[in-house]
C-alpha cells in the first residue's frame, strides 16, 4: 500500500479524503497551515496510528521535501488553497501565493522526490460566466475573479509537470461542494452550510441577487470517491475533469428546499449580488464518467438531507436540537 500526502488536510474536503484513505488501508501524511482548517475536522481520525498531521505551508520548499523523501511517499492528493471568490477580490496577492506558488513549489518537490502521481482540486470557477451549458471540460478558460485565474494556472501547470517532469497529474474541477465538516461560521462560508446554519436558528437566509443564478452542487462523498478514483486508477495518466451532480437548482429554489428539509420558517433576506460570481453552472461529467468510473450517488435532495443531519448530530450549526429531517 503507497503512502500519500494530503495537503490541506484539516479544510472540509480534505478532512473526508483523510477519513477514507484510512479506512483504505492507506498510510496518510496530512499538511495543514490551518489558515482556514480545524483540528476537529481530524478528530476522530487523530488516534489512527496510520495518520500523522504536520503543520506547515506547501510553500515551505524544505519541509514538503523532507516530508516527502523521508517518508516515501509516492502519492499527492492537493486540496490546500487558499478559498473564496469574495477573498481573493479582496487580497488577490494572497490568493496568488497560496494557489499559484504553492501549488508549483509542490509539483516542483513531488516531482523532484520521484512522486508517482498528484491528484490537485480545481474548480468550476475557470469556466467563468459565459451562457453555454453544459460545461465541458475542452472549453475555453474565462476567469472572472483572481480566484478562478489561480485554479485555471494550477491546470496549466499540472499539463506541464505531466508532460516535462515525469510525474502523473490530474485535476479535478470541483462544481460547488457541500457536506459534512463544512464550515458554517466563515466569513466567506458556502451558500449551503450558511442556508442550513441559519435555518436551524430561525434566522433569515440571504440571497445576493434575484436568486436565479444556478448552480450544479456537489456532494462530498461523490467528491471524496472521485478523488480515490483519480489517485488509484491504473489507466490514468493525466488530464482533468469535472467533478459534479450534472444537474443544477437555482439559489431560490435551494433555499426553499433547505426550508422544507429542516422545517424552518426563516424568511429570505435579499442582497446585492456579489462581485465576481458566476451566473449559470452546470457540468458534463460524460468524461469523468468514462475515465474514471465517476457515477454520483447523491441528488440534491439526498445531499441535502444527509448534511442537514450530520449538522444536528454534531451541533456544528448551533446547539443541537431535537428536529424532522426529510430525506
Amino acid at each position: 500500500m503507497e503512502n500519500i500526502l494530503i495537503t490541506g488536510g484539516a479544510g472540509f474536503i480534505g478532512s473526508n479524503i483523510v477519513e477514507a484513505m484510512l479506512a483504505r488501508g492507506y498510510r496518510v501524511f496530512v499538511i495543514d497551515d490551518m489558515s482556514s482548517g480545524r483540528r476537529e475536522n481530524l478528530e476522530e481520525m487523530g488516534s489512527n496510528p496510520r495518520m500523522s498531521f504536520i503543520r506547515g505551508s506547501i510553500l515551505d520548499r524544505a519541509l514538503l521535501r523532507e516530508l516527502i523523501r523521508s517518508n516515501g511517499i509516492s502519492l499527492v492528493c492537493h486540496q490546500a488553497a487558499r478559498p473564496s471568490v469574495a477573498k481573493s477580490v479582496k487580497d488577490p496577492i494572497g490568493t496568488t501565493e497560496v494557489n499559484i506558488t504553492g501549488t508549483v513549489t509542490l509539483f516542483h518537490v513531488a516531482a523532484e522526490c520521484g512522486c508517482r502521481r498528484i491528484v490537485f482540486a480545481s474548480s468550476s470557477s475557470v469556466y467563468g460566466d459565459t451562457p453555454e451549458l453544459p460545461k465541458r471540460e475542452d472549453m475555453s478558460f474565462s476567469p472572472q475573479s483572481p480566484y478562478a485565474v489561480s485554479k485555471a494556472a494550477k491546470e496549466l501547470y499540472g499539463d506541464v509537470f505531466s508532460r516535462l517532469y515525469g510525474i502523473e497529474v490530474i485535476g479535478l474541477r470541483y462544481f460547488n461542494v457541500y457536506g459534512r465538516r463544512q464550515d458554517p461560521g466563515s466569513d466567506y462560508a458556502a451558500v449551503i452550510p450558511k442556508f442550513i446554519s441559519r435555518a436551524l436558528a430561525g434566522e433569515p437566509l440571504p440571497i445576493e441577487g434575484d436568486g436565479l443564478q444556478t448552480r450544479d452542487f456537489s456532494y462530498i462523498d461523490d467528491v471524496v470517491e472521485a478523488n480515490i478514483s483519480a489517485l488509484t486508477r491504473e489507466d490514468l495518466s493525466g488530464g482533468v475533469f469535472n467533478i459534479a451532480c450534472g444537474s443544477r437548482i437555482n439559489v431560490l429554489d435551494l433555499a426553499k428546499l433547505i426550508l422544507s428539509i429542516t422545517g424552518s420558517r426563516s424568511p429570505i433576506a435579499w442582497l446585492p449580488p456579489r462581485p465576481g460570481d458566476v451566473r449559470d453552472s452546470l457540468a458534463d461529467i460524460g468524461s469523468a464518467r468514462k475515465h474514471l468510473g465517476f457515477e454520483p450517488a447523491y441528488d440534491i435532495r439526498s445531499g441535502l438531507a444527509e448534511t442537514v443531519r450530520w449538522y444536528l448530530l454534531s451541533g456544528t450549526a448551533g446547539q443541537r436540537r431535537k428536529a424532522t429531517v426529510a430525506g
